[in-house]
C-alpha cells in the first residue's frame, strides 16, 4: 500500500470541516494559524491556539515544557508574538516531574490578553519552584502548601497586576524587563539560582518513580531532537510575519 493510501484520522480545521490526514501528516491544518503552520510541534501550536481563543481581558495559564521557553526560530516567533498580544507576566518554574513524568521540566506561563495588539509585554516576573526542592514522587507528593510562598508572591490580583517585590539572585522571585528578555533573544527559559534535580532525583527510592525519571528523560530528548529537526527543516523556508 502507497503512503498516499494508508488510513489517517481525521480533524476538524478551523471552519469545523474534516480534513483526511495520513500519520506522515503531522503539522496543524487550523486556517487561522499563522505561526506555528509549519511546524509539526504541538505544544507550540497549542499556544498559537490559546492566545487566539481569548478575548480582551480573557487570562490563562498553561502548563507547557521547558523547550517552548528557549526554542529557536518558530519558538522565537511565537513567543514575540505573544508577548505583543498579551501580557505574559509571571512564568511559574514547577519541579521536574510533576506534570509530565520525573525528569521532564515544565512551567506554568500566565497571561491576560490586552485590549491591543502590540507592546502589552512589559516584564515578566520568573518564581523559581524548581531548584533547592526536593524529589517529588509517590514518596513525597507535591501538596498544596508547597505553593504557599508562590501564591503569597503572586499576589491576589489574578492579572497579575499586584504590587510584588524581586527577591534579589538570592530570592526565588525575580522580575527581568522587556528589554532584558530582548538581549536573551526571547529566550523565555530564565534561571538564576542552581537548579539541582538532577541531584533531587538521585533520592528517588520508589521504582516507579525511577522508571518514570528514567522515560520523562528519553522523552525530553526526542522533544528536543524533534525541535532541531523542525528548525533544520525550516531553514530554508522564509519566515513567518508576526501578526495577530
Amino acid at each position: 500500500m502507497s503512503s498516499s493510501a494508508r488510513p489517517g484520522r481525521k480533524s476538524p480545521n478551523a471552519s469545523g470541516s474534516i480534513r483526511h490526514t495520513t500519520c506522515r501528516d503531522r503539522t496543524p491544518s487550523r486556517a487561522d494559524f499563522s505561526i506555528t503552520v509549519e511546524t509539526s510541534n504541538k505544544q507550540l501550536a497549542f499556544v498559537e491556539h490559546i492566545v487566539r481563543a481569548l478575548k480582551p481581558g480573557g487570562r490563562a495559564a498553561v502548563v507547557l515544557p521547558d523547550n517552548v521557553l528557549f526554542e529557536d526560530n518558530t519558538g522565537k516567533r511565537l513567543r514575540q508574538w505573544a508577548m505583543e498580544l498579551t501580557n505574559l507576566h509571571t512564568i511559574l518554574r514547577l519541579p521536574t516531574g510533576i506534570f509530565y513524568a520525573q525528569g521532564v521540566k515544565t512551567n506554568v506561563i500566565f497571561l491576560t490578553r490586552g485590549k491591543t495588539d502590540q507592546g502589552n509585554t512589559e516584564g515578566v516576573w520568573v518564581y523559581d519552584l524548581r531548584a533547592k526542592m526536593p524529589a517529588f514522587g509517590k514518596t513525597r507528593p507535591l501538596r498544596k502548601q508547597d505553593f504557599a510562598a508562590f501564591e503569597v508572591a503572586y499576589g491576589d490580583a489574578p492579572d497579575g497586576r499586584a504590587a510584588r517585590k524581586d527577591e534579589g539572585p538570592e530570592g526565588r522571585f525575580r522580575y527581568f524587563t522587556r528589554s532584558y528578555i530582548t538581549a536573551r533573544n526571547d529566550n523565555l527559559d530564565i534561571a538564576w539560582l542552581r537548579d539541582d534535580s538532577a541531584a533531587s532525583e538521585n533520592n528517588l527510592s520508589d521504582p516507579e518513580d525511577i522508571a518514570s525519571a528514567i522515560l520523562g528523560h528519553l522523552r525530553a530528548a526526542l522533544a528536543e531532537v524533534e525541535a532541531v529537526e523542525d528548525e533544520l527543516s525550516g531553514e530554508g523556508a522564509v519566515p513567518t510575519e508576526i501578526e495577530a
